[in-house]
């Protein structure tokens, strides 16, 4: 979606990919590296320098060790193999986005915005999730960057998604 003041919204899905890691033999997983390299071409055709950019949605990608509750024992689960990883790094190189949450979370920091509904009403206790909602800007939205949450309380909700919601706030001058 386009603003009248050319800020630009896009919001995507990267498929999930299935529960095995290996485009030879999960067609699932072959489509999300596919899709990724497609957008990956998209964002760098449509490249401006200058242009007001939001790249937001359920990325089904945990790019970081600590957007995973273990870097080592999901090293190998969907959502954080090193090819993900380095397929969306390319993604974000495209158009030197930045990752608004960990503009204000240091990568350093566990932080989540999924979990599985396998964990019960112990979710939070367990605290197996992994951040696979994101929220991206081209630089020139950089300097307009107040604030980014991430809304964990919503998975307690009577009937929560797995997913809980990534709000940004964005100021402009005028």
């Amino acid at each position: 979606m386009t603003f009248p003041d050319g800020l630009r919204l896009d919001n995507i899905y990267v498929p999930a990919g299935g529960a095995i890691p290996d485009p030879e033999i999960n067609d699932k997983f072959a489509h999300k590296l596919d899709f990724l390299e497609e957008m990956t071409d998209w964002i760098t055709g449509e490249r401006d320098p200058v242009a007001r950019r939001i790249l937001a949605g359920d990325f089904n990608i945990a790019p970081l060790e600590n957007d995973v509750w273990s870097h080592k024992q999901l090293i190998r689960a969907v959502s954080h193999t090193p090819v993900e990883v380095e397929t969306l790094a390319r993604l974000s190189a495209s158009h030197d986005w930045t990752d608004v949450v960990r503009h204000f979370v240091p990568a350093s920091e566990k932080l989540y915005s999924w979990w599985p509904y396998r964990s019960g009403r112990d979710w939070s206790a367990k605290d197996h999730g992994r951040r696979l909602d994101h929220i991206w800007v081209t630089p020139a939205l950089v300097p307009s960057l107040r604030s980014c949450q991430t809304l964990r309380h919503m998975r307690e909700h009577e009937q929560p998604s797995d997913h809980v919601p990534v709000v940004a706030t964005l100021e402009f001058p005028g």
